[in-house]
Protein backbone atom coordinates (compact mmCIF):
# COMPACT_ATOMS: atom_id res chain seq x y z
CA UNK A 1 0.00 0.00 0.00
CA UNK A 2 2.82 2.38 0.94
CA UNK A 3 4.78 1.57 -2.23
CA UNK A 4 1.68 2.26 -4.30
CA UNK A 5 1.17 5.64 -2.63
CA UNK A 6 4.86 6.52 -3.06
CA UNK A 7 4.81 5.66 -6.73
CA UNK A 8 1.72 7.77 -7.25
CA UNK A 9 3.39 10.74 -5.54
CA UNK A 10 6.49 10.29 -7.64
CA UNK A 11 4.36 10.45 -10.76
CA UNK A 12 2.94 13.74 -9.59
CA UNK A 13 6.35 15.37 -9.26
CA UNK A 14 8.00 13.73 -12.27
CA UNK A 15 9.88 16.40 -14.26
CA UNK A 16 9.43 14.50 -17.50
CA UNK A 17 5.66 14.65 -17.25
CA UNK A 18 5.80 18.39 -16.65
CA UNK A 19 8.12 19.15 -19.53
CA UNK A 20 6.31 16.78 -21.89
CA UNK A 21 3.26 18.99 -21.67
CA UNK A 22 1.10 16.63 -19.58
CA UNK A 23 0.39 19.57 -17.25
CA UNK A 24 -1.78 21.23 -19.89
CA UNK A 25 -4.82 20.51 -17.73
CA UNK A 26 -3.35 22.87 -15.10
CA UNK A 27 -3.92 26.60 -15.50
CA UNK A 28 -1.69 29.55 -14.65
CA UNK A 29 -3.25 32.97 -14.11
CA UNK A 30 -1.17 35.92 -15.35
CA UNK A 31 -2.21 39.24 -13.81
CA UNK A 32 -0.67 42.33 -15.43
CA UNK A 33 -2.09 45.59 -16.79
CA UNK A 34 0.36 45.51 -19.72
CA UNK A 35 -0.95 43.29 -22.50
CA UNK A 36 2.55 42.77 -23.94
CA UNK A 37 3.85 41.52 -20.59
CA UNK A 38 0.94 39.12 -20.37
CA UNK A 39 1.63 37.75 -23.86
CA UNK A 40 5.37 37.35 -23.17
CA UNK A 41 4.73 35.44 -19.95
CA UNK A 42 1.96 33.46 -21.60
CA UNK A 43 4.34 32.37 -24.36
CA UNK A 44 6.84 31.09 -21.81
CA UNK A 45 4.32 28.82 -20.12
CA UNK A 46 1.90 27.96 -22.91
CA UNK A 47 3.72 24.80 -23.97
CA UNK A 48 3.36 23.28 -20.49
CA UNK A 49 0.27 24.88 -18.97
CA UNK A 50 -3.06 26.35 -19.92
CA UNK A 51 -2.81 30.14 -19.50
CA UNK A 52 -5.45 32.65 -18.47
CA UNK A 53 -5.05 36.41 -18.22
CA UNK A 54 -6.38 39.27 -16.09
CA UNK A 55 -5.67 42.95 -16.67
CA UNK A 56 -5.85 43.99 -13.00
CA UNK A 57 -6.24 42.66 -9.48
CA UNK A 58 -10.01 43.03 -9.31
CA UNK A 59 -10.55 40.96 -12.46
CA UNK A 60 -8.07 38.38 -11.16
CA UNK A 61 -9.92 37.98 -7.86
CA UNK A 62 -13.20 37.49 -9.70
CA UNK A 63 -11.66 34.70 -11.79
CA UNK A 64 -10.10 33.06 -8.72
CA UNK A 65 -13.30 33.16 -6.66
CA UNK A 66 -15.32 31.65 -9.51
CA UNK A 67 -13.26 28.48 -9.16
CA UNK A 68 -10.76 28.32 -6.31
CA UNK A 69 -9.33 25.00 -7.51
CA UNK A 70 -8.78 26.08 -11.12
CA UNK A 71 -5.34 27.69 -10.91
CA UNK A 72 -2.09 25.94 -10.04
CA UNK A 73 -0.13 29.23 -9.83
CA UNK A 74 -0.59 33.00 -10.13
CA UNK A 75 1.89 35.46 -11.66
CA UNK A 76 1.06 38.85 -10.18
CA UNK A 77 2.23 42.31 -11.20
CA UNK A 78 2.72 44.86 -8.41
CA UNK A 79 1.61 48.17 -9.94
CA UNK A 80 -1.81 48.00 -11.61
CA UNK A 81 -4.95 50.17 -11.81
CA UNK A 82 -8.16 49.19 -10.02
CA UNK A 83 -6.30 46.98 -7.51
CA UNK A 84 -2.55 46.48 -7.15
CA UNK A 85 -0.66 43.27 -6.47
CA UNK A 86 -0.19 43.83 -2.73
CA UNK A 87 -3.92 44.32 -2.22
CA UNK A 88 -4.59 41.11 -4.14
CA UNK A 89 -2.17 39.29 -1.84
CA UNK A 90 -3.96 40.68 1.23
CA UNK A 91 -7.32 39.46 -0.07
CA UNK A 92 -5.98 36.00 -0.94
CA UNK A 93 -4.33 35.69 2.48
CA UNK A 94 -7.55 36.71 4.19
CA UNK A 95 -9.42 33.97 2.31
CA UNK A 96 -6.78 31.38 3.16
CA UNK A 97 -5.90 30.80 -0.49
CA UNK A 98 -2.17 31.48 -0.32
CA UNK A 99 -1.72 28.06 1.29
CA UNK A 100 -3.45 26.46 -1.69
CA UNK A 101 -2.26 28.48 -4.68
CA UNK A 102 1.39 29.62 -5.04
CA UNK A 103 1.70 33.29 -6.01
CA UNK A 104 4.74 34.87 -7.70
CA UNK A 105 5.18 38.64 -7.66
CA UNK A 106 6.45 40.11 -10.95
CA UNK A 107 7.96 43.59 -10.67
CA UNK A 108 10.12 45.95 -12.74
CA UNK A 109 11.25 47.88 -9.68
CA UNK A 110 12.77 46.03 -6.71
CA UNK A 111 11.56 47.99 -3.69
CA UNK A 112 12.67 46.39 -0.42
CA UNK A 113 9.61 47.46 1.58
CA UNK A 114 7.27 46.04 -1.07
CA UNK A 115 9.18 42.77 -1.27
CA UNK A 116 9.24 42.42 2.51
CA UNK A 117 5.48 42.99 2.74
CA UNK A 118 4.89 40.52 -0.09
CA UNK A 119 6.92 37.81 1.61
CA UNK A 120 5.24 38.50 4.95
CA UNK A 121 1.85 38.06 3.30
CA UNK A 122 2.91 34.72 1.85
CA UNK A 123 4.15 35.23 -1.71
CA UNK A 124 6.32 32.32 -2.88
CA UNK A 125 8.87 34.34 -4.84
CA UNK A 126 9.58 37.81 -6.28
CA UNK A 127 10.72 37.80 -9.92
CA UNK A 128 12.27 40.84 -11.61
CA UNK A 129 11.32 42.14 -15.04
CA UNK A 130 12.43 41.54 -17.69
CA UNK A 131 12.07 37.85 -16.87
CA UNK A 132 14.56 35.21 -17.96
CA UNK A 133 12.35 32.47 -19.45
CA UNK A 134 14.28 29.35 -18.37
CA UNK A 135 14.78 30.79 -14.85
CA UNK A 136 11.18 31.71 -14.19
CA UNK A 137 10.00 28.46 -15.79
CA UNK A 138 12.22 26.36 -13.54
CA UNK A 139 11.29 28.30 -10.39
CA UNK A 140 7.60 28.03 -11.12
CA UNK A 141 7.83 24.32 -11.97
CA UNK A 142 9.58 23.59 -8.67
CA UNK A 143 6.99 25.37 -6.56
CA UNK A 144 4.05 23.82 -8.41
CA UNK A 145 5.60 20.38 -7.89
CA UNK A 146 5.92 21.14 -4.19
CA UNK A 147 2.30 22.28 -3.88
CA UNK A 148 0.99 19.30 -5.86
CA UNK A 149 3.00 16.87 -3.73
CA UNK A 150 1.75 18.56 -0.56
CA UNK A 151 -1.86 18.37 -1.76
CA UNK A 152 -1.45 14.70 -2.51
CA UNK A 153 0.14 13.97 0.86
CA UNK A 154 -2.66 15.89 2.58
CA UNK A 155 -5.22 13.80 0.72
CA UNK A 156 -3.41 10.60 1.76
CA UNK A 157 -3.30 11.73 5.39
CA UNK A 158 -6.98 12.69 5.27
CA UNK A 159 -7.88 9.36 3.70
CA UNK A 160 -5.92 7.46 6.35
CA UNK A 161 -7.45 9.61 9.10
CA UNK A 162 -10.96 8.86 7.81
CA UNK A 163 -10.11 5.15 7.65
CA UNK A 164 -8.89 5.24 11.26
CA UNK A 165 -12.00 7.11 12.38
CA UNK A 166 -14.19 4.57 10.61
CA UNK A 167 -12.29 1.76 12.30
CA UNK A 168 -12.61 3.48 15.68
CA UNK A 169 -16.37 3.90 15.17
CA UNK A 170 -16.69 0.21 14.36
CA UNK A 171 -14.83 -0.64 17.57
CA UNK A 172 -17.10 1.71 19.55
CA UNK A 173 -20.18 0.11 18.01
CA UNK A 174 -18.79 -3.35 18.75
CA UNK A 175 -18.11 -2.40 22.36
CA UNK A 176 -21.58 -0.94 22.73
CA UNK A 177 -23.08 -4.06 21.17
CA UNK A 178 -21.20 -6.27 23.63
CA UNK A 179 -22.37 -4.13 26.55
CA UNK A 180 -25.98 -4.28 25.35
CA UNK A 181 -25.73 -8.02 24.76
CA UNK A 182 -24.45 -8.62 28.30
CA UNK A 183 -27.13 -6.41 29.85
CA UNK A 184 -29.85 -8.04 27.75
CA UNK A 185 -28.62 -11.51 28.74
CA UNK A 186 -29.05 -10.51 32.38
CA UNK A 187 -32.59 -9.34 31.64
CA UNK A 188 -33.50 -12.65 30.03
CA UNK A 189 -32.08 -14.42 33.05
CA UNK A 190 -34.40 -12.24 35.09
CA UNK A 191 -37.27 -13.35 32.79
CA UNK A 192 -37.74 -9.84 31.48
CA UNK A 193 -38.33 -8.87 27.87
CA UNK A 194 -34.81 -7.76 27.01
CA UNK A 195 -35.97 -4.28 25.95
CA UNK A 196 -35.60 -2.66 29.36
CA UNK A 197 -31.97 -1.57 28.97
CA UNK A 198 -32.58 -0.02 25.54
CA UNK A 199 -35.52 1.93 26.93
CA UNK A 200 -33.53 3.14 29.94
CA UNK A 201 -30.81 4.33 27.56
CA UNK A 202 -33.30 6.24 25.40
CA UNK A 203 -35.20 7.72 28.35
CA UNK A 204 -31.97 8.88 29.99
CA UNK A 205 -30.71 10.48 26.79
CA UNK A 206 -34.05 12.19 26.13
CA UNK A 207 -34.22 13.52 29.68
CA UNK A 208 -30.70 14.97 29.65
CA UNK A 209 -31.21 16.54 26.22
CA UNK A 210 -34.54 18.15 27.11
CA UNK A 211 -34.38 19.22 30.76
CA UNK A 212 -32.25 21.36 33.03
CA UNK A 213 -30.58 18.22 34.39
CA UNK A 214 -28.58 18.04 31.18
CA UNK A 215 -27.68 21.75 31.00
CA UNK A 216 -23.96 22.25 30.56
CA UNK A 217 -23.35 18.64 29.55
CA UNK A 218 -21.62 18.08 26.24
CA UNK A 219 -23.01 15.67 23.68
CA UNK A 220 -20.17 13.28 24.53
CA UNK A 221 -21.03 13.31 28.24
CA UNK A 222 -24.72 12.70 27.53
CA UNK A 223 -23.80 9.81 25.21
CA UNK A 224 -21.55 8.31 27.90
CA UNK A 225 -24.23 8.59 30.58
CA UNK A 226 -26.91 7.08 28.32
CA UNK A 227 -24.62 4.16 27.46
CA UNK A 228 -23.73 3.73 31.15
CA UNK A 229 -27.43 3.46 31.96
CA UNK A 230 -27.55 0.23 29.96
CA UNK A 231 -25.35 -1.39 32.64
CA UNK A 232 -27.26 -0.18 35.68
CA UNK A 233 -28.38 -3.72 36.65
CA UNK A 234 -25.26 -5.59 35.56
CA UNK A 235 -24.74 -6.72 39.16
CA UNK A 236 -27.80 -8.99 38.89
CA UNK A 237 -25.52 -11.52 37.22
CA UNK A 238 -24.27 -12.33 40.73
CA UNK A 239 -27.74 -12.88 42.18
CA UNK A 240 -28.91 -16.53 42.52
CA UNK A 241 -31.67 -17.60 40.09
CA UNK A 242 -33.98 -18.61 42.89
CA UNK A 243 -34.09 -14.99 44.05
CA UNK A 244 -33.71 -13.21 40.74
CA UNK A 245 -36.62 -15.05 39.08
CA UNK A 246 -38.86 -15.37 42.11
CA UNK A 247 -42.41 -14.28 41.10
CA UNK A 248 -43.58 -13.36 44.60
CA UNK A 249 -42.37 -10.97 47.27
CA UNK A 250 -38.90 -11.40 48.70
CA UNK A 251 -38.28 -12.47 52.26
CA UNK A 252 -36.18 -9.98 54.27
CA UNK A 253 -33.12 -12.19 53.75
CA UNK A 254 -33.76 -12.49 50.01
CA UNK A 255 -34.26 -8.75 49.72
CA UNK A 256 -30.89 -8.09 51.37
CA UNK A 257 -29.23 -10.41 48.85
CA UNK A 258 -31.10 -8.74 45.97
CA UNK A 259 -29.91 -5.33 47.13
CA UNK A 260 -26.29 -6.43 46.70
CA UNK A 261 -26.67 -6.24 42.90
CA UNK A 262 -25.75 -2.56 43.23
CA UNK A 263 -22.37 -3.13 44.90
CA UNK A 264 -21.77 -6.26 42.83
CA UNK A 265 -22.35 -4.27 39.65
CA UNK A 266 -19.77 -1.67 40.63
CA UNK A 267 -17.25 -4.36 41.54
CA UNK A 268 -17.76 -6.20 38.25
CA UNK A 269 -17.14 -3.04 36.23
CA UNK A 270 -14.08 -2.13 38.30
CA UNK A 271 -12.55 -5.55 37.62
CA UNK A 272 -12.52 -5.08 33.83
CA UNK A 273 -9.05 -3.53 33.18
CA UNK A 274 -9.83 -2.42 29.62
CA UNK A 275 -12.92 -0.60 30.85
CA UNK A 276 -10.99 1.82 33.05
CA UNK A 277 -9.79 3.89 30.09
CA UNK A 278 -13.29 4.17 28.64
CA UNK A 279 -15.13 7.47 28.95
CA UNK A 280 -18.15 5.78 30.48
CA UNK A 281 -16.25 4.03 33.31
CA UNK A 282 -16.92 6.47 36.16
CA UNK A 283 -20.54 7.06 35.12
CA UNK A 284 -21.24 3.34 34.77
CA UNK A 285 -19.74 2.42 38.17
CA UNK A 286 -21.59 5.23 39.92
CA UNK A 287 -24.92 4.44 38.26
CA UNK A 288 -24.64 0.69 38.88
CA UNK A 289 -23.94 1.30 42.57
CA UNK A 290 -26.26 4.20 43.33
CA UNK A 291 -29.37 3.94 41.14
CA UNK A 292 -31.36 2.71 44.18
CA UNK A 293 -30.40 5.60 46.46
CA UNK A 294 -33.24 7.89 47.60
CA UNK A 295 -33.26 11.65 47.93
CA UNK A 296 -34.31 11.30 51.60
CA UNK A 297 -31.31 9.08 52.39
CA UNK A 298 -33.31 5.86 52.88
CA UNK A 299 -32.05 4.09 49.76
CA UNK A 300 -29.20 1.62 49.35
CA UNK A 301 -26.37 0.64 49.42
CA UNK A 302 -24.75 3.79 50.92
CA UNK A 303 -27.75 5.73 52.21
CA UNK A 304 -26.82 8.80 50.16
CA UNK A 305 -29.18 11.75 50.31
CA UNK A 306 -29.85 14.98 48.43
CA UNK A 307 -27.05 16.22 46.22
CA UNK A 308 -24.76 13.44 47.46
CA UNK A 309 -26.40 11.41 44.70
CA UNK A 310 -24.95 12.29 41.29
CA UNK A 311 -27.33 13.82 38.72
CA UNK A 312 -26.86 10.87 36.34
CA UNK A 313 -27.63 8.30 39.06
CA UNK A 314 -30.78 10.29 39.92
CA UNK A 315 -31.90 10.40 36.28
CA UNK A 316 -31.32 6.69 35.69
CA UNK A 317 -33.10 5.87 38.95
CA UNK A 318 -36.23 7.73 37.80
CA UNK A 319 -35.99 6.24 34.30
CA UNK A 320 -35.72 2.76 35.83
CA UNK A 321 -38.83 3.27 37.95
CA UNK A 322 -40.79 4.84 35.07
CA UNK A 323 -40.03 1.89 32.81
CA UNK A 324 -40.68 -0.73 35.49
CA UNK A 325 -44.12 0.69 36.31
CA UNK A 326 -45.12 0.90 32.65
CA UNK A 327 -44.13 -2.69 31.83
CA UNK A 328 -45.27 -6.11 32.87
CA UNK A 329 -42.83 -8.01 35.05
CA UNK A 330 -42.81 -11.56 36.47
CA UNK A 331 -44.07 -10.19 39.77
CA UNK A 332 -46.67 -7.66 38.51
CA UNK A 333 -48.80 -6.40 35.63
CA UNK A 334 -48.22 -3.05 33.93
CA UNK A 335 -49.87 -0.04 35.55
CA UNK A 336 -51.93 2.53 33.66
CA UNK A 337 -50.22 5.77 32.76
CA UNK A 338 -52.23 7.75 35.32
CA UNK A 339 -51.33 5.25 38.03
CA UNK A 340 -47.65 5.39 37.06
CA UNK A 341 -47.58 9.19 37.38
CA UNK A 342 -49.47 9.08 40.68
CA UNK A 343 -47.06 6.54 42.17
CA UNK A 344 -44.01 8.56 41.11
CA UNK A 345 -45.48 11.85 42.35
CA UNK A 346 -46.55 10.48 45.76
CA UNK A 347 -43.26 8.70 46.39
CA UNK A 348 -44.66 5.17 46.38
CA UNK A 349 -41.65 3.97 44.37
CA UNK A 350 -38.89 6.03 45.92
CA UNK A 351 -38.26 9.60 46.96
CA UNK A 352 -36.81 11.74 44.18
CA UNK A 353 -35.26 15.17 43.96
CA UNK A 354 -38.17 17.70 43.68
CA UNK A 355 -36.35 19.51 40.86
CA UNK A 356 -35.92 16.18 39.07
CA UNK A 357 -39.65 15.51 39.37
CA UNK A 358 -40.52 19.01 38.12
CA UNK A 359 -38.34 18.43 35.06
CA UNK A 360 -39.80 14.97 34.54
CA UNK A 361 -43.43 16.16 34.54
CA UNK A 362 -42.56 19.01 32.15
CA UNK A 363 -41.46 16.53 29.47
CA UNK A 364 -43.50 13.45 30.36
CA UNK A 365 -45.97 14.02 27.50
CA UNK A 366 -43.12 13.95 24.99
CA UNK A 367 -41.41 11.15 26.85
CA UNK A 368 -44.51 8.97 26.82
CA UNK A 369 -45.08 9.58 23.11
CA UNK A 370 -41.60 8.24 22.51
CA UNK A 371 -42.11 5.58 25.15
CA UNK A 372 -45.32 4.10 23.78
CA UNK A 373 -43.66 3.69 20.38
CA UNK A 374 -41.03 1.44 21.90
CA UNK A 375 -41.43 -2.32 21.76
CA UNK A 376 -43.01 -4.28 24.59
CA UNK A 377 -44.97 -1.34 26.08
CA UNK A 378 -48.19 -2.56 27.69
Amino acid sequence: MFDKDLNTMNNIIDDNKIYNGENKTKTILIVDDDVINRKVLGKIFSSDYAVEEAENGRVALTKILCNKNRFCAILLDVIMPEMDGIEVLKRLKGWGLLDKIPVFLITAERVESVEREAYELGVMDVISKPVVPYVVLRRLHSVIELFEARKYLNSVVLSQKNALLEQANKIIQLNQGMIEALATAIEFRNEESGGHVQRICKITRFFLENTEFGFGMSEEVINNIALSAIMHDIGKIAIPDAILTKPGRFTPEEYEIMKTHTTQGSVILERIPQFRDNGIYEYACDIAKHHHERFDGKGYPDGLSGEEISPWAQVVSLADVYDALNCKRVYKDAFTRDKVLEMIWTGQCGVFNPHLLDSFFLVEDQLYTMYENMSEIQ
